[in-house]
């Protein structure tokens, strides 16, 4: 499983001008599920960015976490991280196939909001328009 994490003010995602989910401040949660990925990669992925400290604390430093700030997550999913670049088109043979790519996917969410974490989330294999506010900015890559 992979993800793109983004410590945000705000984030909003959008299908067909209907908005579907938003979330500040917090977290923007890019995701992918991976061909080979099994059933314990959501929760092991939810526990890891829960517990990821990113947010700043009373110094200024980045000691916090989404649990110790009590802010809200937006999850996205999101086929094209699993880009392969070797030529000038990116192929995506790595990702998860769309039916198992959905089930991870809205476990990884269900894992996520599991821990206390208020989640909304975008539409699975809809065209999306996101928006956000990146606070830092601060974007974390993460391969599990």
């Amino acid at each position: 499983m992979r993800a793109l994490v983004q410590r945000v003010t705000r984030a909003a995602v959008h299908v067909a001008d209907e908005l579907v989910g938003q979330t500040g401040p917090g977290l923007l949660i890019l995701v992918c599920a991976m061909e080979g990925d099994d059933d314990s990669r959501p929760a092991a992925m939810a526990a890891k960015i829960a517990k990821l400290r990113i947010f700043r604390d009373a110094a200024g430093l980045m000691n916090r976490s989404l649990l110790d700030t009590g802010g809200s997550a937006l999850v996205v999913s999101q086929f094209t991280l699993a880009a392969d670049l070797r030529g000038n088109r990116p192929g995506f043979s790595t990702a998860a196939r769309p039916d198992r790519g959905n089930a991870l996917y809205l476990a990884f969410a269900a894992a996520l909001a599991g821990h206390g974490i208020a989640v909304e989330t975008g539409r699975f294999g809809a065209e999306m328009q996101v928006s956000l506010v990146n606070d830092g900015p601060v974007t974390i890559w993460i391969d599990l």
